[in-house]
């Protein structure tokens, strides 16, 4: 949601730090691109500082940027945030103006607000404010209300506007950005919500189908999750982990509830919300934007990354529950082979030691980005989208579709075998299955190198350490003669057993590359790319709620029970030559937390309460445990 990309931006942005900023992301050597550059910003904008109003009296701190070309008129590009509209005072400029540095130089409006109860603005500050529907006084707000009011605004007040709107913003942002086109006022015209969040319960950010994704949330709310009693334009302090490896940090951890007490001083509120409402009850469901997401206005352009460890879920949900519940809406699709915000700054050329062949970052900026706000907002260029505008993986190139998925993808299901094979076809006998003993003490690791949080590219890593282990069951196909390429969402349709009373259920999509397959040169981390098994898709089911995350449901030990979950999106091709493969295990850690794997509330789980399972994934005629997918040829 946040720490990958927005946190580094925001650092630079606090320090003012020069032009060109260069990152290192664990095993990525993206460079960023150049900024418009401070002098540039002086000497063609004048900024300025406002509180606006909001409907129920509380003022919002927002930064504005006027063109000093009087001329003409500007549209106004508008950026909502949690993350600080540093810096702050109107003698102090941002070096950079806009989604990527080809706005500032192209002339527009930039507005940048704290969101309310963060930073510089007043009022209470609420993760994910849950939207009011039917709002009946000045009292009832949500962030649709606060973008609406600030818009008004706005258009009432500044000097040298074309009366139009645009409205981005990446992860949390790109949640506010949601919310804004919902009841959207007139003037706001298109919008680009990037990895936004949706639903923090089913598959954003901090849980994944009701399973926690500890060190993502922790790292989070250690840093942004600490109340603030009043207005400040001062940053807060990095935690303290005392060691960089992180799966031994948690480990350690102890009960879960005790957390905010014992670690975070008792300051980060959110977290005890979180460990109270372990299960999809109405604080959950009120935080879920999906269902709001409906007679939407202005034209909507959400993107994503494939490979996006945050939001890639949310992205994904964005855009389809606007296409089901704003048919008429203008409604595109962008989904590169991107990590957490990468498609902003970077040059998108690989991620990891996954390489792309191509800067896909760029662009996205120069091709996608630019062209959409300066058609909707300029009336510059044709407008012409396609519905979808997504990049293949594995062959690694740019398509567009007039639907997604796209229509000519076609269902197929791949079912495990007997000797850790791979088939389309279905099993003929009633005699098979696969175990593995699982040890919550001793659980498999989500990563192979040491770090503390939750590094971008576990999406992509080589999976090798994992599948010699003997707790992950592993299935491949032979040798392949021609490509085949998954598009769209995996459904994993398994039957299971353990001798627990719950369990979570992990399965990995990998792609296997040849044994021959050529090292990179230069080569300073000798990596070894023959046999490499890179991570395409991989995701947890929370067993308790296989059949509700309202209504959990302890599993009868022993027993085959079917346990259906969905992966989000995929498009990637497995080349000739490679080998398409599945593991299957019982532990991510710490990506996901630890379960006990008995039936119980388990972030109030102590030591004695975790113990080991021995599961079972059956592969018989009456209980073919699959995948369902849509191939494209």
């Amino acid at each position: 949601m946040y720490l990958q990309y927005e946190n580094r931006l925001n650092k630079a942005t606090y320090n003012f730090v020069p032009i060109i900023i260069y990152l290192m992301v664990g095993l990525s050597s993206n460079t960023y691109v150049v900024a418009q550059g401070l002098e540039y910003v002086k000497a063609n904008y004048t900024k300025h500082e406002f509180k606006i109003p909001m409907r129920d009296g509380i003022k919002l701190f927002t930064a504005v940027y006027m063109p000093k070309d009087v001329s003409k008129s500007y549209p106004i590009l508008f950026s909502r945030t949690p993350y600080s509209c540093a810096p702050y005072g109107v003698d102090q400029y941002r070096s950079d103006l806009g989604p990527s540095p080809l706005f500032g130089t192209d002339g527009y409006i930039f507005v940048y607000q704290d969101v309310r109860g963060r930073w510089m603005s007043e009022g209470d500050f609420v993760h994910m404010r849950p939207i009011v529907a039917d709002k009946k006084s000045s009292q009832d707000i949500d962030e649709s209300s606060d973008t609406y009011d600030t818009i008004d605004w706005l258009i009432n007040t500044l000097e040298g506007h074309n009366g139009k709107v645009g409205l981005y913003g990446i992860s949390y942002p790109g949640f506010y950005t949601s919310n804004g086109v919902i009841d959207a006022h007139p003037a706001l015209v298109a919008a680009m919500p990037q990895a936004p969040i949706s639903d923090w319960f089913v598959g954003d950010d901090f849980h994944h189908n009701g399973a926690l994704f500890l060190p993502h949330m922790f790292n989070f709310l250690s840093y942004h999750g600490r109340e603030r009693p009043q207005p400040t334009n001062k940053s807060g302090t990095r935690y303290d982990y005392g060691t960089p490896d992180g799966y031994q940090f948690y480990l350690n951890l102890g009960p879960l509830n005790l957390v905010n007490k014992d670690l975070l001083d008792d300051e980060v509120p959110f977290w005890d919300d979180v460990m109270k409402h372990g299960t999809y009850d109405e604080y959950w469901k009120a935080r879920n934007l999906r269902p709001h997401l409906k007679n939407i206005k202005p034209a909507v352009m959400t993107v994503g990354g494939w490979f996006d460890a945050e939001n890639l879920f949310g992205a994904l949900e964005t855009y389809k529950n606007i296409e089901a519940n704003s048919p008429d809406a203008r409604n595109t699709l962008v989904m590169g082979p991107w990590r957490h915000g990468q498609w902003a700054r970077e040059t998108g050329e690989s991620l990891g030691y996954s390489q792309f062949n191509a800067k896909t970052a760029e662009f996205y900026r120069e091709k996608i980005e630019f062209p959409f706000f300066k058609y909707h907002l300029k009336g510059d260029g044709d407008g012409t989208t396609p519905e979808a505008w997504v990049f293949e993986t594995g062959t690694n190139q740019w398509r567009k579709y007039d639907q997604w998925p796209p229509a000519e993808a076609k269902p197929a299901s791949i079912y495990l075998k007997s000797g850790s094979g791979l088939s389309t076809s279905a099993p003929k006998d009633n005699d098979g299955f696969d175990e593995f003993i699982s040890d919550p003490n001793k659980p498999v690791p989500f990563i192979d190198w040491i770090n503390p949080a939750m590094p971008a590219e576990y999406l992509v890593a080589d999976q090798r350490f994992a599948s010699r282990r003997t707790d992950v069951i592993v299935y491949q196909t032979e040798i392949l003669e021609r490509d085949i390429t998954l598009v769209g969402e995996v459904e994993v349709d398994f039957y299971v057993s353990t001798t627990g009373t719950d369990s979570d259920w992990i399965v990995k999509i990998i792609d296997v590359y040849p044994d021959d397959y050529p090292d990179p040169s230069p080569n300073p981390t000798q990596v070894r790319m023959g046999g490499f098994q890179q991570l395409i898709r991989g995701d947890v089911m929370r067993g308790k709620f296989r059949n509700s995350y309202e209504n959990p449901e302890p599993f009868e030990p022993g027993k085959p029970t079917r346990v259906k979950f969905t992966l989000p999106d995929t498009y990637h091709a497995f080349r000739t030559g490679h080998r398409l493969m599945v593991q299957i295990q019982s532990s991510w850690f710490p990506l996901v937390d630890r379960n006990p794997q008995k039936f119980m509330d388990i972030y109030a789980a102590e030591a004695g309460d975790f113990q080991s399972a021995t599961q079972r994934v059956y592969r018989t005629a009456d209980m073919p445990s699959r995948l369902n997918v849509r191939i494209l040829k």
